[in-house]
């Protein structure tokens, strides 16, 4: 199953090195990206995408924001929260607001590259 990814980050190098890793080790698409939680939200609901990677801290707003826009979603849609500041308090801030997973960028890459690929298979 191809995997349509909306990717939420605000820095340029991350993003796209985010989009290459994608779309080379799992063979996803990454359908649009934005990097800021207003256009996020206005992007994503006009974007068919099965997963949304979001970024905890943007420039304009904050992942928490986006994820939250997203609360009720299809039941198909997961939203993945990415940071480089995973502390406790802020996996449950996100596990309160239907986040289906955090993972530290980092140190839990691989974690997130195993995650997307269950749900790749049937």
């Amino acid at each position: 199953m191809l995997l349509r990814i909306f990717l939420v980050e605000d820095n340029p190098l991350i993003r796209q090195t985010m989009q290459e890793m994608l779309e080379e080790v799992l063979a996803a698409q990454v359908v649009a990206w934005a990097d800021g939680e207003n256009t996020a939200i206005e992007a994503m609901r006009r974007t068919e995408w099965d997963v949304a990677l979001v970024d905890l801290f943007l420039a304009q707003g904050s992942g928490l924001g986006v994820a939250r826009a997203f609360e009720r979603r299809g039941a198909g849609q997961r939203v993945y929260v990415l940071s480089n500041y995973a502390t406790p308090s802020i996996r449950e801030r996100c596990a309160a607001i239907r986040i289906d997973g955090i993972y530290d960028k980092s140190t839990e890459l691989d974690r997130l590259l195993e995650a997307l690929g269950q749900l790749q298979r049937p």
